[in-house]
């Protein structure tokens, strides 16, 4: 990989991540005068971005609670949390103050178990300027039974609720353009059976819903909402829609499918997309096997980045090395960060892509540890960066740090 140029501020010790993923525990964002961190143990840092020197820090320093999102609202911050109460938090972007705080717990109901994937998560976090939009939830399991607790909320600046929609599904990610917002459920195991429902924005409404009428608990991975309508990232079937407004589908392309190799069926799941006017963008994660998860051979479509033209013709296509558990976009632009490949556990992988959606790959960044979380504002870029230990190598790798720089 090619080289961005950039500076690095460490952030302390963590536990390096292992062979597999556990989830998201870090985040990052922009705003005009800072780059903001939220960390694996619940705080936030602020730093200057002309001189990446600490403006505050805010939150509380604890094992069991970490930042997994963070968004820009107005003159604030607000960042979400994985952690007993799932709380949202709102700071003042220019003094770190809390200004308010909101647990989601109350509504999706506290962790089943004191271990980390059974802690109230808020997802995604997105802004309109105008409001604030949460998804959040619970996950639940009783032998073989799994479940889900969620939450869907809108919140004006002074951190009132102003609507509130549930669901016995879990939602992964948001999408609003002021008057519509975009809601992904990856798992439907109970009565709430779609995996994309359009909501009013204003009031909460639902405006339409959609689903790729697959069987099983797998659903929809991520979407993008579009001035015609919303692109989405299929979990059910693996592939990518783009759909107008009301759900009509207008187009569909196979992402990573069931294909044959060496004796398996193997898919990968369509984890993200972006989309412009110009282009659109998916990312696909993980081989697993029809018939158990485990598998000696590889997906040829795993850890893919796939550019499509606004008619759904493919532009180009490239590897993203290892797993993305997230995208940082601005425009037409994309940073992908790469994180484990666990199955082939190759150090080379990881690291920092941008793309331009309509043609491609632009630069990039090798690190010795993984990328986890990354955010994208004009040419400015900031990722981090977490250490790992592979299961049968045993070296750490990486550092527990913030990369600020130049796309």
């Amino acid at each position: 990989m090619s080289d961005l140029t950039g500076r690095t501020v460490d952030l302390g010790a963590v536990s390096p991540a292992r062979s597999r993923h556990a989830g998201r525990r870090s985040a990052v964002a922009f705003t005009d005068e800072l780059v903001v961190v939220g960390t694996a143990t619940g705080e936030l840092r602020a730093y200057d971005r002309a001189t990446l020197d600490e403006r505050w820090t805010g939150g509380t320093d604890t094992e069991s609670t970490s930042v997994v999102s963070l968004t820009p609202f107005g003159d604030a911050v607000v960042a979400g949390e994985r952690g007993p109460e799932g709380a949202v938090r709102c700071y003042d972007a220019a003094t770190g103050t809390l200004r308010w705080r909101y647990a989601t717990a109350a509504d999706v109901g506290p962790p089943q178990q004191p271990t980390r994937f059974f802690r109230p998560f808020v997802v995604d976090t997105v802004s309109d300027g105008e409001r604030l939009y949460v998804a959040a939830r619970r996950y639940e399991r009783d032998g073989e039974r799994r479940s889900f607790t969620s939450a869907i909320y809108a919140f004006d600046a002074g951190g009132g609720v102003v609507w509130t929609q549930r669901a016995d599904a879990s939602p992964i990610s948001l999408d609003s353009d002021g008057d519509r917002l975009g809601v992904a459920y990856n798992r439907c195991p109970g009565t709430h059976q779609h995996g994309l429902l359009v909501l009013d924005a204003e009031t909460g409404t639902e405006r339409y819903a959609w689903d790729p009428g697959t069987d099983g608990q797998r659903r929809v991975g991520d979407l993008s909402v579009v001035d015609d309508g919303v692109v989405v990232a299929s979990h059910g079937d693996y592939c990518g829609y783009r759909l107008g407004d009301g759900g009509a589908e207008r187009w569909r392309v196979d992402l990573a499918t069931p294909a044959e190799v060496e004796g398996e069926t193997l898919y990968a799941y369509p984890n993200h997309v972006h989309a412009t006017d110009d282009g659109v963008v998916f990312v696909t994660g993980n081989t697993y096997a029809t018939e158990g998860r485990e598998t000696a051979s590889l997906h040829p479509r795993e850890h893919t980045a796939f550019g499509y033209t606004p008619d759904g013709e493919r532009a180009w296509t490239t590897s993203v090395g290892g797993f993305a558990g997230e995208l940082g976009a601005d425009g037409g632009r994309v940073a992908v960060p790469g994180a484990q490949h666990f199955r082939t556990r190759e150090a080379a992988v990881h690291g920092l892509r941008v793309f331009d959606a309509p043609t491609g790959p632009e630069t990039s960044r090798e690190t010795d540890g993984i990328v986890t979380a990354v955010a994208l504002d004009g040419d400015a870029v900031a990722a981090v960066e977490e250490p790992v230990v592979y299961h049968d190598e045993g070296t750490e790798r990486g550092r527990y740090r913030l990369f600020f720089g130049t796309a």
